[in-house]
């Protein structure tokens, strides 16, 4: 029978510090989540970390380091980190020998790590170590940190976010299809915090030709935010894009088809699109992109949050194929009276055959409601 066990009130302080201090990892590690690592004896903090970009230090070696320079001994000390250490050797070493090396005396963990290669492995090498083990300690806010992390190694696909802007009568456009803007300026900023933290942002060809995007990060004057830019995905089936779309300005692009055209393709590639045919399995739908395959594929290539950024077509098309994990919603204090919906769904015919959907949270975000609501 499995227990949770009893943590001190100051297990819970540090783990919280532990937490803060992944968070500041924000944007910086993936593939790999972001881990912060406390190491603490007698009420002491001796060291901490956080998780470097790919290829560098894990926050438990960033913390025994931090400790190291301090000229801190970390020997019968406990780390409280927010991931299982890593018992394989990956990029770098794993960190539960590392943790052993330096004679830690106890290890608090907020969580077991998803990925197939440790899930319990870290654990049980510190245990035959003769280090003391415990988790559990605020795995919720451990696990939603990495909420994508943890998805894609639970299903193979990422965690997808659809982020959509609509007055509070539900339109996301005027019936001209006219849109900028309906929130303000600081929901906007918001919108693109919410795309820097992604490692993709996918949008269709309807959007690319109505509002000709950049998908980019914009945040001006904010010096903390690195200048993460995610790779840029389009679903374009029938190759429509236009090879003066200013998406090509800077970054990836990749467009995912349904049809052969050489003379498109070769347009395209020559703006150094990177082009991914990708039809329907079957012959009623191998005229368009196969969006379920899709999200296959962006989790085989290590995508761990998806950013969507679509219009009503694609969007509903996301959720119908059950793609959909969470909707970031702004609701301007505005009201349209007509215009286009948010997501094309089929017509319903009785109230209880609507999905149910769950609200993640709400609050205000200058003058817009943001609503996170999970499926």
């Amino acid at each position: 029978m499995s227990y949770l066990p009893k943590f001190s009130p100051q297990d819970h302080a540090y783990m919280r510090q532990a937490l803060e201090l992944a968070s500041r990892a924000t944007m910086a590690t993936s593939p790999n989540p972001k881990v912060g690592c406390v190491l603490v004896k007698d009420g002491v903090t001796l060291g901490q970390g956080w998780t470097q970009p790919v290829g560098q230090a894990h926050a438990e070696v960033m913390a025994l380091r931090d400790a190291a320079a301090q000229g801190n001994s970390v020997q019968g000390a406990t780390a409280y980190v927010t991931l299982e250490p890593c018992s394989h050797f990956g990029r770098t070493p794993p960190c539960a020998n590392a943790l052993i090396e330096a004679g830690l005396a106890r290890v608090v963990a907020a969580i077991e790590d998803a990925n197939p290669q440790v899930a319990g492995r870290g654990f049980a090498m510190l245990r035959d170590a003769g280090i003391e083990v415990a988790h559990g300690l605020l795995a919720t806010q451990a696990r939603e940190m990495n909420i994508g992390f943890f998805k894609r190694m639970e299903t193979g696909r990422p965690w997808v976010r659809l982020k959509m802007a609509a007055s509070l009568d539900g339109f996301a456009a005027l019936p001209n299809g006219q849109s900028q803007w309906i929130t303000d300026a600081a929901a906007r900023e918001d919108g693109h915090r919410w795309r820097a933290r992604a490692d993709a942002i996918l949008t269709g060809i309807g959007t690319v030709l109505t509002d000709d995007p950049q998908l980019t990060v914009r945040l001006p004057g904010d010096e903390k935010v690195p200048a993460h830019q995610p790779r840029k995905l389009i679903v374009d089936s029938q190759l429509r894009m236009p090879i003066d779309a200013k998406l090509f300005q800077s970054g990836e692009v990749t467009v995912f088809h349904a049809i052969k055209n050489v003379e498109r393709e070769n347009a395209l590639q020559s703006m150094g699109a990177e082009l991914r045919f990708l039809p329907g399995a079957i012959p009623s739908t191998n005229s368009q992109v196969d969006l379920l395959e899709l999200m296959h594929v962006l989790g085989r290539e290590q995508v761990n949050e998806l950013h969507v950024e679509a219009g009503a077509k694609l969007s509903g098309a996301l959720i119908q194929a059950g793609c959909v994990d969470e909707l970031l919603l702004y609701l301007a204090p505005k009201l349209l009276g007509s215009g286009m919906p948010m997501f094309a769904l089929p017509e319903l015919q009785r109230v209880d055959e609507a999905q149910s959907l769950k609200i993640h949270e709400m609050q205000q975000v200058g003058e817009a409601i943001r609503a996170l609501v999970r499926f």
